[in-house]
């Protein structure tokens, strides 16, 4: 992994992005950090020219985006022509709202929207991936739902974007699902799991946690993934430091 290939997740910082003039402070202080790439979620209604602008101008690239769920299954086509103003290729189906997966109808529709929904985005050069939660690990015809919609789908139109917090929450094998999906997977959100004397669990830093980044990396990147996304769903105070705690354990220990 290069550390040109490590991005923020602007879901981490969403509460300072919701105001063009936020978000311009938010991009500088990311790159300041070192950063050079981020993928846009969480942020305000922020006309897209402004977006592309604020971002050219701070020096970040857009690597990826999450698109609206429900958008991506019913209306893949509006979500394409947003991404083509921003002039992104890469996004993804971020949760999968609504679907009750003890039906089996609902599952089985997911799998097949997500697939006809993966076909528009790849006609128009796009790539769809799925985020994962811990959710799709409950079980379906004896194995985690994710594992259906993997194997329901085709790797041409759904890749993934595996979460490393959350596969590990939902009792799974960070390694093996990222070796699973290998040549699947050109993006990865680097997501730390800790524990607290509380018996509580917690979203960490990347190596403040217990997760092993050096194989899950390892195995990502033999498996041909691109982007590796930092992400941290709650942090313990300032997100800005917590993403450059993360970036930092990153250039020192991980970068290839």
């Amino acid at each position: 992994m290069k550390l040109s290939q490590v991005a923020a997740q602007l879901y981490t910082l969403r509460d300072h992005c919701q105001t063009a003039e936020a978000l311009a402070s938010t991009a500088r202080k990311v790159r300041d950090i070192g950063y050079t790439a981020v993928q846009l979620s969480g942020i305000g209604p922020i006309p897209d020219a402004e977006v592309v602008a604020i971002m050219k101008g701070e020096g970040l690239h857009v690597c990826a985006t999450h698109e609206p769920s429900q958008q991506i299954l019913d209306e893949p086509e509006k979500a394409v022509e947003h991404m083509q103003r921003l002039g992104c290729t890469l996004t993804a189906y971020p949760y999968p709202v609504g679907v009750d997966f003890t039906s089996a109808e609902q599952v089985k529709t997911l799998a097949r929207k997500l697939d006809a929904a993966g076909a528009v985005f790849r006609k128009a050069g796009m790539t769809l991936g799925y985020h994962n939660h811990a959710i799709e690990f409950v079980k379906f015809e004896g194995a985690p739902v994710l594992e259906y919609i993997y194997a329901n789908t085709s790797p041409e139109n759904l890749v993934a974007e595996i979460d490393t917090f959350w596969i590990h929450y939902g009792g799974g094998d960070v390694v093996e699902w990222v070796k699973k999906l290998a040549g699947r997977q050109p993006f990865i959100h680097l997501k730390d799991y800790g524990f607290t004397p509380e018996n509580k669990h917690i979203w960490c830093e990347i190596g403040a946690g217990n997760l092993p980044f050096d194989r899950i990396i390892a195995e990502a990147e033999a498996g041909g993934c691109e982007w590796f996304i930092v992400e941290q769903d709650t942090c313990p105070g300032d997100p800005f430091a917590s993403l450059k705690q993360s970036f930092d354990y990153i250039k020192a220990n991980l970068i290839s």
